[in-house]
């Protein structure tokens, strides 16, 4: 398939885009021995060798790994009966299906991983491997110390006992309440209804990590392509080497 340099180095998991054509504009992007400053130039990923730095480039065929921003407003599912709005119409159109690792609720922002790697986005869900996940959440009043301990400790939702939170205080008035809570369980809408269930309401929440990656600076409903760092991360994460 013809596609750019570029776009090449990315989906292969070794930069953005941007940065990718600052490697190619610098010499260091070779394709079939020959080195390429050309942006925009374009390959055969089936047929080119694509070496950076020395080193040849893998395409990791088949394989996708996506972050995505999420804004409020949006469902975390590939498709919706009722028409409303989903993550997908915010993503490009793949030529595999890729799936969401997790979740996050309608009315919650924040990272969003999809891949279409079961294996891994099956061991980052799951709470045998302990996978941290952060937050920060502006909770409606200031919870008292008492109830914020039972958090930390773990408190029960429908009859089992959640896994111990870290709770930091970042500013609080008697109107509402800023947060930062990381937990490594996954349960439907868990943040939430462990507030709740000590008597506040949670009335902002938005995912900032999870499993060590970050943001950084993208923006609400921007995407992009993992590195092949970040990728490598999650796998060690996860016990897959």
């Amino acid at each position: 398939m013809q596609l750019r340099l570029n776009k090449f180095l990315s989906k292969a998991g070794i930069t953005s885009r941007r940065e990718a054509d600052k490697m190619i504009a610098e010499g260091r992007v070779k394709v079939n021995g020959e080195v390429i400053q050309i942006l925009g130039y374009k390959i055969d990923d089936e047929e080119d060798c694509v070496d950076l730095d020395g080193k040849r480039v893998k395409s990791d065929k088949g394989l996708t790994y996506l972050l995505l921003n999420k804004p409020s407003g949006y469902l975390v599912t590939l498709k919706d009966p009722f028409k409303r709005p989903t993550i997908m119409s915010l993503l490009p159109q793949m030529k595999r299906r890729i799936f969401p690792v997790g979740r996050l609720d309608f009315d919650s922002e924040g990272l969003l991983l999809l891949t279409n790697n079961g294996e891994l986005a099956y061991r980052l869900m799951h709470p045998r491997y302990k996978v941290r996940k952060e937050y920060l959440l502006t909770v409606k009043g200031k919870p008292d110390p008492s109830s914020l301990s039972s958090i930390k400790k773990g408190i029960y939702l429908n009859g089992k006992k959640t896994a111990p939170a870290k709770i930091t205080q970042i500013a609080s008035s008697q109107k509402r309440s800023h947060l930062r809570v990381e937990i490594c369980e996954g349960r439907k809408r868990e943040l939430r209804r462990m507030f709740e269930a000590t008597g506040y309401r949670v009335m902002k929440l938005k995912r900032i990590k999870f499993a060590g990656l970050t943001l950084g600076k993208l923006k609400k409903g921007e995407w992009r392509y993992l590195t092949r760092k970040e990728i490598d991360l999650l796998r060690r994460e996860v016990g897959l080497g």
